[in-house]
């Protein structure tokens, strides 16, 4: 466990410093270093997919979020895409790397009046089979930007399509308590 949250802190960290500045013209280039040694990928490159018209970009990073072993991903949340109440089978590790990211826990589903912000530098950890959903609030100004490890198949369970006893009828019983 020591290892995965000092690899999300090291990994956070370095996007931060990636995504905050350019290195002045006098320091060498990135091509310089030995990509056996090192291999990085900037800003530009990431190779960044669509989840639909209210969901985040998704970028992989490292592994495989489908397979079992470690992964590391990033979302994009634009101004208004917020996930649906959900849970996923294992714990995952998030850094908030720009921006604001709201979140909120149970089923009830109202992303402008039930979400708690996350700033940018916070860190998070989603427990497995949970509900929470998550996003940016529509009256954002710019996305927000979470980096997230888990340990996979890192599957997302919809509360609006389990069919019996779980984690979503857990939550939406002791939301009627």
């Amino acid at each position: 466990m020591r290892k995965i949250l000092g690899a999300v802190c090291g990994l956070a960290l370095t996007a931060g410093a990636v995504l905050a500045a350019d290195a002045p013209s006098n320091v060498p280039d990135i091509s310089t270093l030995n990509p056996a040694a090192l291999k990085a990928l900037i800003p530009a490159k990431i190779d960044w997919k669509s989840s639909g018209p209210k969901g985040p970009e998704t970028a992989v990073l490292v592994g495989d979020p489908t397979k079992p072993g470690l992964y590391v991903i990033i979302n994009r949340f634009h101004p208004g895409n917020f996930s649906q109440p959900h849970y996923h089978p294992n714990n995952r590790y998030i850094m908030v790397v720009s921006g604001t990211w709201w979140v909120a826990t149970g089923t009830t589903f109202d992303p402008e009046h039930n979400t708690v912000p996350m700033k940018a530098g916070t860190f998070v950890t989603h427990v497995g089979r949970e509900v929470h959903y998550d996003g940016a609030r529509s009256t954002a100004t710019e996305p927000a930007v979470v980096m997230i490890l888990g340990e996979g198949p890192g599957t997302r369970n919809d509360c609006s399509a389990e069919p019996g006893p779980g984690p979503c009828e857990t939550a939406r019983a002791a939301a009627k308590r």
